[in-house]
């Protein structure tokens, strides 16, 4: 009898990894970009070494400090003597543009691109990574800590999150066209004063999966792998983080079709079509925003929709959409007259002597 349940068990679990998840990460999680709804995650709140993944930070601390100096030139400084690694292979005294560094910080993991960046923007790596760990703190991302603008762990070490790292890449997809645009680009090429080059994003996934849209790796001995992609299809926008993992591409991959397949994004409130009983306000109503959410199937049937009222200002009340008994979203109730731009009492003469 003994023998007959090791061998069940053994079977049983074998069959969840065939037919469910099949994550090879020590940490991940899956996350919706539109709602930020969590579709999986595992152990996601686990302090790790994150490696070049640190260079999402360098980019949106870069893009905050350098929103309108995108093509301003740089030269240089002698900070990239010291760097190794993933470089762009900078040279003392070259001029590049910012945004040049930023093609190359991202594409090519560029730790030079990372010093150069730091030092021009703030004057030393030092008050650089003050930044970023304030910009850490701004996004709520209690678990995460930088010591350096690139993610190399022999001197100082940076350490985050799944769930953090979701949150800033969320955050990057969602307020800077900028990550979308270089995060996703295949090849950059440009001159400087001294040479060309031709930049290949160093993402294998960006190249065999149509579906990503954006991607970061990392890697050091004592952080493993790392990889950060965002990923659309169906109307479905999702981000996936993998800390630690020997098959970082083949379970980004893996994890995208599972829950692609699995979740639909549903419209629950249509601002066009939502009809309230006219018993319940007096005034006419319209809504601003159409609402979509990830859903499953079998959770369709599990979504409420409830009408409060709430007179103020503008406001009639508001639309509460439940999921599992759980509020996911609340949606302004508006009254008519808002929307319509009153004439002023200057033009309203100047009809009457016309």
């Amino acid at each position: 009898m003994r023998k007959i349940v090791i061998i069940l068990i053994i079977f049983l679990s074998f069959k969840i990894n065939v037919l469910g998840i099949n994550d090879t990460s020590h940490s991940s999680i899956v996350m919706d970009i539109d709602s930020g709804r969590i579709l999986y995650q595992k152990d996601s709140n686990t302090k790790r070494l994150i490696a070049s993944t640190t260079k999402l930070m360098t980019f949106l601390t870069a893009l905050k400090l350098g929103e309108y100096k995108l093509d301003d030139e740089v030269k240089v400084g002698e900070e990239v003597l010291k760097m190794y690694g993933t470089n762009m292979y900078l040279s003392v005294g070259e001029i590049v543009t910012l945004r040049d560094l930023l093609y190359g910080l991202i594409l090519r993991s560029g730790n030079d691109a990372s010093v150069v960046i730091a030092t021009y923007l703030s004057g030393s790596t030092y008050e650089f990574v003050n930044e970023m760990n304030k910009n850490a703190k701004l996004l709520g991302m209690n678990n995460s800590v930088f010591y350096n603008p690139h993610g190399l762990d022999e001197e100082t070490k940076n350490y985050s999150t799944a769930y953090d790292l979701g949150v800033l890449t969320r955050y990057l997809y969602l307020n800077y066209p900028e990550f979308l645009e270089i995060g996703g680009s295949k090849y950059y090429n440009f001159q400087s004063n001294l040479k060309s080059y031709e930049l290949i994003n160093r993402c294998k996934i960006i190249f065999t999966y149509k579906n990503i849209t954006t991607a970061k790796n990392g890697y050091t001995p004592k952080s493993g792998k790392s990889l950060v992609t965002t990923a659309s299809k169906n109307n479905l926008n999702l981000l996936i983080v993998t800390l630690d993992d020997y098959n970082i591409y083949e379970n980004h991959e893996r994890l995208y079709e599972y829950f692609f397949n699995k979740y639909e994004n549903y419209l629950i409130i249509d601002k066009n079509s939502f009809k309230i009983p006219n018993s319940l306000f007096k005034d006419k109503y319209y809504l601003k925003n159409n609402f979509y959410y990830p859903i499953t199937n079998s959770e369709k049937d599990k979504i409420e929709t409830k009408i409060l009222t709430l007179e103020k200002d503008n406001i009639l009340g508001k639309i509460s959409v439940s999921l599992n008994k759980k509020i996911i979203h609340e949606e302004p109730i508006y009254k008519l007259e808002s929307q319509i731009n009153k004439e002023s009492f200057f033009n309203k003469i100047k009809k009457i002597f016309r």
